[in-house]
């Protein structure tokens, strides 16, 4: 007699914490059953809010739901993939500070200095780790919710700017490349 295949258990294997798939790192930041009320009792389901990130400034977040885990777990992927920021760096840091408000989450990131390491709640250092940022301090105030402080530290990436960059588009001139450093102004001549 041949078997079905246990929907629990499916063929990904052991999957450990972060899981490195096409360059791309995953981080599995949080899980929850959730059920619904039908005439015959509970529908029993489960929401995997999953990050994926390349280590060198892009992200993303993924909220999939499904009835076993590692299907949400792959459909959050999936999302997160789609749905991809680039962090503009500056060195190992962040280039200024910023605090977002996202529903009842209030999100303040911070550069630090060289070494000083990722200082922030569990939510936010997977977001920023597999961003690649090294350096950066992170509060996080109002509701503590993951999903609401996963989603406010992705709209203050979304938010940050390059000043280098943006200074060149606001004078109209040609936007420096990452590799080149940018020109000095020159003096004012006087007529």
């Amino acid at each position: 007699m041949v078997q079905a295949p246990n929907r629990m258990f499916s063929d990904r294997g052991g999957r450990g914490r972060d899981e490195d798939t096409g360059g791309f790192s995953e981080r599995v930041v949080y899980t929850r059953r959730i059920s619904k009320v039908v005439k015959g009792g509970r529908r029993l389901r489960f929401n995997a809010l999953v990050v994926v990130g390349d280590n060198e400034g892009q992200v993303g977040v993924g909220l999939g739901k499904a009835l076993v885990i590692p299907d949400a777990v792959r459909k959050g992927n999936a999302v997160a993939r789609r749905d991809m920021v680039t962090i503009p760096m500056k060195g190992n840091t962040i280039p200024q500070q910023i605090t977002v408000k996202k529903g009842a989450t209030i999100v303040m990131i911070k550069p630090a200095g060289e070494g000083t390491g990722v200082i922030a709640s569990a939510a936010m250092r997977a977001i920023l780790e597999l961003g690649g940022v090294k350096d950066v301090v992170g509060k996080t105030m109002g509701s503590r919710n993951p999903i609401n402080i996963v989603y406010a530290t992705m709209e203050a990436l979304r938010q940050l700017r390059d000043p280098d960059i943006e200074l060149a588009r606001r004078l109209g001139r040609p936007i420096p490349s990452k590799d080149e450093a940018p020109e000095p102004e020159a003096a004012p001549q006087e007529a």
